[in-house]
């Protein structure tokens, strides 16, 4: 009678753990996607015939449709059942990238990167909140957003790497055609592995069709505006325009979610601290990191003419850091130490890795200055990602799982896309005022020019960083239970650990987690 206990407990783990697998694939494919198109752009714009003008769509339509649907996709996931949505979002995921990898024009590579954006938006969510559902033990719990937050950190150095060499050995294509296998592969894999949480008819709520109109506009207003001040600068009356309308429609999404029944954010999600200072650190987090990959590729291949795949080989030590510091300091540590207690020394971390690359010069050797930044960066990071995910649907019910996904997904999207426009600006403003006052046709001077205008931005990201750290040690405050590092914290003490990230859960109610276990 004993041994079947133990049989089915064990084939239980087996199954949670080939579910992680399938999820921590999926997110890999849309971390990398946002960077390893970046490598193959030149390629794919001397194919096409882009103008310069057009090329930055390749990018902006992708980041428009994720950032701007990722509220309305994390709510699908939890109207719907996220099992079912995080499949429909593999396989459109796969249509768009062979659309986009077959792409005979501007406007077709243009609709298909936006598709490639919205089906992410669909996956992002839903893949968060399964995981979070699935691993409801502390101790597992842990490693799984270690290796999670490892990926969400990583992924985008990895895309770097990727798309260099296949851009170089093969075509800018396969950076698009690379995906199709991959995320149809992982599509049947989910099918058959992911536990069903499929939302009987009759259960649906409705959905919040204001709520998604305001939170879905807001956001895409805001990545919009941000995108085009890039090429337009912060004053153009578009930009301002774009960021006014985002912000107006979001205080009103704000006031309406309020009064809605059934909101697509139940402002309780972000209310509560722990959630909002994670999603605060992580958004303003991503403004640094996302600045040090846009200096250091275009330091790399233009200063020190590194080519494509050296560039991602350069960024190799980075992604190892933080896969170390993620699943071997920050998963150990999390059932252990205070959440803040990652989470602000590795934002602190971070910003010396900025501190650092603040004394970059045209001739400085990239083992004794990048290498240094990058290492610095990664364990920072990696003590940051895995807790602040872990936090965004600590505590959350089941059924605003995904809510509580999109919301930290929508930080570091809005965050991403507002460093890449605000760095570049002042980057590109100090450069001008440097090259001003000395002789701009010499290519070393242009290259001094170039290299302070990265420098004056990283002081920038640096001084972001810190704040982050501020609102880290002040904001969070979740301690893990007693006895949680062992497995064998008091039932008391871990209800009012998890009371600490959101409502406990009633009293009798089975989680998706031990009725995975109990199947």
């Amino acid at each position: 009678m004993s041994a079947q206990p133990a049989t089915g407990h064990r084939a239980a783990d087996s199954r949670r753990w080939w579910a992680l697998a399938v999820i921590a694939i999926a997110q890999l494919m849309i971390v990398l996607d946002i960077t390893i198109v970046n490598i193959a752009l030149p390629s794919a714009q001397k194919d096409l015939g882009i103008s310069d003008a057009n090329r930055q769509w390749v990018i902006t339509a992708y980041t428009l449709a994720f950032g701007g649907l990722l509220l309305l996709g994390g709510r699908l996931g939890d109207l719907f059942g996220r099992k079912r949505v995080f499949i429909v979002g593999l396989l459109g995921f796969a249509l768009a990238s062979a659309i986009g990898g077959g792409a005979t024009g501007a406007p077709m590579l243009f609709a298909a990167r936006a598709l490639q954006g919205a089906f992410g938006a669909l996956l992002a969510p839903s893949a968060l909140g399964l995981l979070s559902t699935t691993f409801s033990d502390p101790r597992e719990r842990s490693t799984a957003f270690g290796i999670f937050g490892a990926i969400a950190g990583g992924g985008a150095a990895i895309g770097l790497l990727l798309g260099g060499l296949l851009t170089e050995y093969l075509n800018w294509r396969w950076c698009l055609f690379v995906n199709t296998p991959i995320a149809i592969a992982t599509a049947f894999a989910a099918f058959s592995i992911l536990t069903s949480d499929h939302v009987a008819k009759g259960r649906r709520v409705k959905l919040d069709l204001p709520g998604a109109f305001l939170g879905c506009g807001g956001l895409l207003a805001i990545v919009f505006g941000t995108s085009e001040a890039v090429s337009r600068g912060w004053v153009d009356w578009l930009v301002l325009g774009s960021l006014g309308l985002g912000a107006l429609l979001l205080v009103v999404f704000v006031l309406v979610e309020r009064r809605t029944e059934h909101a697509l954010l139940p402002l309780h999600i972000v209310g509560e601290r722990n959630r909002g200072g994670a999603a605060l650190s992580v958004g303003l987090a991503m403004v640094g990191m996302f600045g040090l990959f846009l200096f250091l590729t275009y330091y790399l291949q233009v200063i020190k003419h590194f080519s494509p795949v050296m560039s991602g080989v350069s960024f190799l030590p980075m992604t190892a850091a933080i896969v170390i510091s993620s699943t071997g300091f920050a998963a150990r540590l999390m059932t252990r130490v205070p959440s803040r207690n990652l989470i602000g020394p590795g934002l602190l971390l971070a910003g010396a890795a900025m501190a650092w690359l603040t004394q970059m010069k045209v001739d400085s050797p990239w083992a004794g200055m990048v290498l240094p930044a990058e290492l610095l960066l990664g364990f920072g990071m990696g003590l940051v990602f895995m807790p602040a995910m872990s936090l965004a649907t600590l505590g959350v019910a089941p059924n605003e799982a995904g809510a509580a996904s999109a919301t930290i997904n929508s930080a570091q999207q809005v965050g991403g896309s507002v460093g890449t426009a605000l760095l570049n600006t002042i980057a590109a403003s100090a450069t001008a005022t440097y090259l001003a006052t000395r002789i701009a046709g010499n290519p070393q001077v242009q290259a001094e020019g170039a290299v302070h205008g990265y420098v004056v931005a990283t002081w920038v990201a640096m001084g972001i960083l810190l704040t982050a750290a501020l609102i880290a040690f002040l904001m969070i405050n979740h301690r893990p239970a007693p006895g949680e590092a062992t497995g064998e914290a008091v039932p008391g003490a871990a209800g009012a650990g998890a009371a600490t990230a959101g409502a406990p859960a009633k009293a009798g109610a089975v989680t998706p987690g031990q009725r995975q276990r109990a199947s």
